[in-house]
């Protein structure tokens, strides 16, 4: 059972507080409710843009990395469809500085030129090295718009094309900032070996001021349902032929979800998976296989993936996989199985678990979801799935008709 206190500030900033007696460092970790999908289709990768934005100053503190590597701490963030994250470790009795480095950059972050034109440089490198210039790089530029026709998820994280990023403006990324960087946007997470009462001191002291900001209201395109069978090819200069099933799967906070959690690891989490014990192991088909879930907030998407092996044509391998998922469908796993699946799902938990940082992440995540009771809540569930409801959902996301399929064909 994970412990947690929260309160919330009266410009709407959403606190945090986990109690950690074991270690001498804290976190401080502040989720914004914003990632990719909340972007315009003609202004795309301003939310991973932003995530490097924010290294580069705030109007009172020019250096934001500097000051916390003197106070012997550490920091990150990640973009993803959904979230910004922003994350620091540092030992507990410097927590102010990261409280002071954060808060203020919440407040008042600095809108230069300069900052603007070198951090755009970055991501426009990351963009060509990451996305354009590595072997199956550019999976998810073409797989994403492939299984999204309406919702924001058509596009990746780091933006739909490159001139998005290179004709960003300083009108466009202060409107940005206003929009989504407010205490009302926010999920602050304090970790480490403090009393609730200091806690809420400090963030009095170094939030309060903070205006509110509008909260920003959300209003998707949603999804039609997939109604037909959707396949790609592209030619690329790969090693290998690769392919990439993606089939549509219920949203984060449908009862479904864990169950198709479970279902992607039955099918292709490792080397005792079903998928790879009859595609690699028994026909050797594939170098390699596997299947894993997005874990969007919205409707997601469960994806089989991997390489085929020489000789081996996609129609043949494609043959042989729909072969294997409709005897998948038609039994229930064994006991057996879904116990050593329990088995590493528990393990994994609890290897999660026992940092501080991914305590407060995940705090943080399921606050932002609606219920951060749910944390505590995830391994009862995982441990009431039974054989029956895998083969249900099985049976319910595994159809043609609502898969879509990116062939990489090596030149």
């Amino acid at each position: 059972m994970l412990k947690y206190d929260r309160f919330t500030l009266k410009n709407g900033l959403t606190v945090l507080f986990h109690k950690d007696t074991t270690t001498p460092l804290s976190v401080v970790n502040t989720l914004y409710d914003v990632g990719a999908r909340d972007e315009s289709e003609d202004k795309t990768g301003f939310a991973h843009l932003f995530e490097h934005l924010m290294f580069g100053g705030s109007i009172n503190i020019a250096d934001f990395d500097t000051p916390l590597q003197l106070a012997g701490g550490e920091n990150n963030a990640f973009t993803s469809n959904d979230v910004t994250n922003y994350y620091d470790v540092l030992p507990a009795n410097n927590i102010e500085t990261a409280l002071w480095l954060e808060s203020d950059r919440m407040l008042s972050l600095a809108f230069t030129e300069k900052s603007l034109e070198v951090q755009r440089s970055v991501v426009i490198e990351e963009f060509k090295q990451r996305y354009l210039n590595q072997p199956y790089g550019d999976v998810w530029l073409e797989l994403r718009p492939l299984a999204y026709k309406e919702h924001s998820y058509k596009w990746a994280t780091i933006g739909k094309e490159l001139s998005h990023i290179e004709d960003a403006t300083m009108d466009n990324v202060k409107s940005f900032f206003k929009k989504h960087y407010s205490p009302s946007n926010a999920v602050l997470c304090i970790a480490g070996n403090f009393e609730l009462e200091e806690v809420k001191s400090l963030v009095q002291k170094w939030y309060s001021d903070i205006p509110s900001g509008t909260k920003y209201n959300r209003n998707l395109t949603k999804e039609p349902e997939q109604k037909e069978f959707r396949e790609k090819t592209i030619e690329r200069d790969v090693p290998t032929n690769a392919f990439y099933y993606a089939f549509k799967m219920p949203n984060r906070l449908h009862h479904d979800f864990f169950t198709v959690d479970t279902l992607s690891d039955a099918l292709g989490r490792d080397k005792s998976s079903s998928l790879y014990l009859s595609l690699k192991k028994g026909q050797n088909l594939v170098s390699d296989i596997g299947a894993y879930i997005t874990g969007s907030i919205d409707e997601g998407l469960l994806v089989i993936s991997g390489k085929l092996n020489d000789g081996v044509s996609f129609d043949d391998f494609d043959q042989a996989l729909w072969k294997e998922l409709d005897d998948f469908k038609s039994r229930a796993i064994s006991a057996d199985d879904l116990e050593k699946i329990m088995n590493k799902i528990r393990t994994a938990k609890e290897f999660e678990d026992m940092g501080i940082l991914n305590r407060a992440m995940n705090l943080c995540s399921y606050e932002l979801l609606g219920d951060v009771s749910l944390i505590n809540k995830e391994s009862e569930i995982y441990h009431n799935i039974t054989a029956d409801n895998i083969q249900r959902v099985a049976k319910s996301i595994l159809q043609k008709s609502s898969c879509s399929l990116l062939k990489v064909k090596a030149k």
